[in-house]
Formats: C-alpha cells, sequence, structure tokens
C-alpha cells in the first residue's frame, strides 16, 4: 500500500480541467503504462458482499486462509479500510495465454503449472506501474492516494464488477467480454470524487462449464466455492497433507488450476498478453516431474526467482510434484519418490508413501513399507502407510 498527497481534494488547473477531463486523461495514462482497461466505482459499492463473505466464511469454505477471517466486516467495506477513499479506480492488466492451459493435463510425465505463476510475480510489476499511475493522479489532480494489488483486505472482484470491468461468474472469479478470464486486477483508492463508470452485468446465462470441468467438484452451487476442495487452494494455501479424496483428481497440476478459466466460452473474445515479464518463461511451461522432484531448497529458490511459485516453499512443492508422479502411472519415476522417503521434511515423506502405494507392485510396497516403519517416527507419515495398505503396514 502507498500514499501520496498533493493538495487535498481540489482539481488542478485553471478552472479547465473538469472530473471528466481527468478520468479521460487517466485512462490514456494508464493504456501507455501496459493496463488494459480501467472503470471506476463508489467506496460503498460492495456492501451488499458482505453477506456472501460471510456465509463463505461461516461455512468454513476459507479453509487455511484465516486472513480472510480477520475483520471481514472492514474487507468488505472499503470505507473502514480508508475512511477518506471518495473514488476507486480498478484496473485490470490483461495476461491471457498463448497456448491451451488445458494441454499440460496430456503430459502426464510434466508438472502443470497456472498461467498466471509461469513468468514474473505480477504483485511486483503491477504495483510499480500503479504507483506511477497514482503518481500522475495526484500530480494532474490533487488529493491522496493508496493502491493495492492483492495484498491488503480489498475485494478486488466485486468492486471490478461494479466498475465495469467484467462480472463474477459462476466460479467466482471476473470474467470479462473483452479479455474472457485473464486480467490481473489492481485498485487505486482516491480522495478526490471521479465519474463512476456503471456496473458490468452478468452474462454467464445459462452455461455451467466452469461448474462442470472443475474435477473436485469445489463449486457447491454456482458463484459459491469451497476452497477446501479447490485445488489452487490445495497446492497453493494448504500447509498440510493433500486430503487423500483429492489426490487423484489433481492429476499433474502441482500450482494452482486454471481449468474453470479456460473452459468459459467469453475466452474466445480474450487477447495474448503483452507484457515479456509476464510471459511464461519456457523452464516453466511444461517441466518434467523427473527434474522438479530433485529439486533442493536452493535449486527450488533458483528455478522459481521472481515467480509466485517461490513464495509456498520447496517442501509444499515437493509435496505436489509426488502428488503428480503418483498420478502418472509411470513406474520409472517410482525411484525419485523413494529417493525422496528419507527427505528432512515429514510433508515430503508421507507424499513420497503414497505416490510408491501407487507406482509400486503391492509385494515391493509392503516391503518398503517394513523397512521405513522400523525408523520413522512421524506419525503422520505412518499414517501414509496405514492408509494405504491398512494389512500389512499395521503388521
Amino acid at each position: 500500500m502507498a500514499g501520496g498527497r498533493a493538495g487535498g481534494g481540489a482539481l488542478r488547473g485553471s478552472g479547465l480541467l473538469t472530473p471528466v477531463d481527468v478520468k479521460a486523461a487517466l485512462v490514456k495514462h494508464a493504456k501507455l503504462l501496459g493496463f488494459s482497461t480501467l472503470g471506476i466505482t463508489a467506496p460503498d459499492a460492495t456492501i451488499d458482499a458482505h453477506q456472501r463473505l460471510k456465509t463463505f466464511l461461516d461455512d468454513g469454505q476459507h479453509g487455511d486462509m484465516d486472513w480472510l477471517a480477520n475483520d471481514p466486516q472492514r474487507r468488505a467495506d472499503p470505507l473502514r479500510l480508508w475512511g477518506d477513499v471518495r473514488s476507486i479506480i480498478m484496473l485490470g492488466f490483461n495476461y491471457g495465454p498463448d497456448e491451451d492451459p488445458l494441454t499440460i493435463l496430456e503430459h502426464k510425465s510434466r508438472g502443470g503449472i497456472s498461467v498466471y505463476a509461469r513468468g514474473d510475480d505480477y504483485h511486483g510489476l503491477i504495483k510499480k506501474r500503479l504507483k506511477e499511475l497514482a503518481r500522475w493522479l495526484v500530480a494532474n489532480a490533487g488529493g491522496d492516494v493508496k493502491v493495492f494489488v492483492d495484498t491488503a483486505a480489498v475485494m478486488e472482484k466485486p468492486l471490478a464488477e461494479r466498475a465495469g470491468l467484467g462480472w463474477q461468474g459462476k466460479h467466482t472469479n471476473l470474467v470479462s467480454r473483452e479479455f474472457g478470464s485473464w486480467l490481473f486486477l489492481g485498485a487505486i483508492f482516491s480522495t478526490i470524487d471521479l465519474p463512476r463508470d456503471e456496473s458490468e452485468i452478468d452474462h454467464c446465462g445459462s452455461c455451467q462449464a466452469c461448474l462442470d470441468v472443475c474435477p473436485t467438484d469445489a463449486f457447491p452451487s454456482p458463484y459459491r466455492l469451497d476452497a477446501r476442495k479447490c485445488i489452487s487452494y490445495l497446492t497453493i494455501e494448504h500447509k498440510g497433507p493433500i486430503p487423500r479424496e483429492f489426490r487423484e483428481a489433481m492429476g499433474n497440476r502441482i500450482y494452482g488450476c486454471d481449468d474453470c478459466l479456460s473452459v468459459c466460452p467469453w475466452n474466445k473474445f480474450a487477447q495474448q498478453g503483452h507484457e515479456a515479464k509476464l510471459a511464461a518463461r519456457d523452464a516453466l511451461r511444461a517441466p518434467t516431474l523427473d527434474e522438479l522432484s530433485k529439486l533442493d531448497d536452493a535449486a527450488f529458490r533458483a528455478m522459481f526467482t521472481k515467480s509466485p511459485v517461490k513464495r509456498i516453499g520447496r517442501d509444499r512443492f515437493v509435496r505436489n510434484v509426488l502428488i503428480a508422479i503418483g498420478n502418472s502411472g509411470d513406474a520409472a519415476l517410482a525411484p525419485n519418490a523413494s529417493a525422496l522417503l528419507d527427505d528432512a521434511n515429514a510433508l515430503v515423506r508421507g507424499a513420497a508413501v503414497w505416490t510408491l502405494s501407487r507406482l509400486l507392485p503391492r509385494e515391493d510396497f509392503v516391503l518398503m513399507a517394513n523397512k521405513q516403519l522400523s525408523t520413522e517416527i512421524d506419525e503422520s507419515v505412518r499414517a501414509e502407510f496405514a492408509d494405504a495398505f491398512p494389512t500389512e503396514s499395521n503388521t
């Protein structure tokens, strides 16, 4: 979050610079900075989003994301976040992929990384440009500003809908008629009054492609998400072992999931993103599970420098990779999992057990289990053995 001040809330100029002028110039400057779309809404525009958030939290569907439950009323009301805000400027940055994100799912020996995470971390890039645009606004129209990029108690998607950037589809993500599913969102809060845009209406109609494609049935109903079942949540936010009931459905998705975004019919109007720093690195388009399973902490950090993948750490990432190896059906990758049975991290060891239970012949797995159980002291890892073959592993 950043702030700036320049002469209170008065518009600059000798009586010629109107709010309409400021908005038109703001849109033009935003385009020069690479933003794809801009809309403006009132600070009380998402007050009705509070009930949806409350239901989500009351049902425990946020899982481990405890930060979502911290003062939800403040999250739903921008005026509680900053009482002086008068206009909320929402911006979208197109990151449309240059290939179908679902294609990677056909290549079982390779890892699927969500489109947004294949290049540099968007937070830093977009925040830098938001600050530049905010400084331009202060210099030309006065007032105070604060900028946000997915790191504060701001409900970006409802605000973007009210500002006319798109609408929240049945998968709860923003959908744009111009850019489909592929927009990063940022916000500038300003103390000056600027002309509002009309809210976008829902264009989903009877389509429920996003709900039908979900591998884990994470949508209990249209416009509601149970994050605890979402592969993006499980591979990124969830800190413990992946629940067994979702492991097979994960396939080879090792960081995030683009299924519900990819199948949206509105993507036929989507455009490929043009920001080089957000473009997919060749090394992250379809990395081999063989390579990824061998990463130690230093190699993991080197491979994912500047990438959002880096934030989950090596251990959770390798956990995900092992699940993908278990789903690959490729017995040639069993030695990769075997090498991780003695990993220093119990989360990794436990995932390796599940993987080997899928790839090894039953008798080989039982022999391995008896050997490992003689030295394994972590209860979560021992539970993986018990769950794999209850009779043999408990003897």
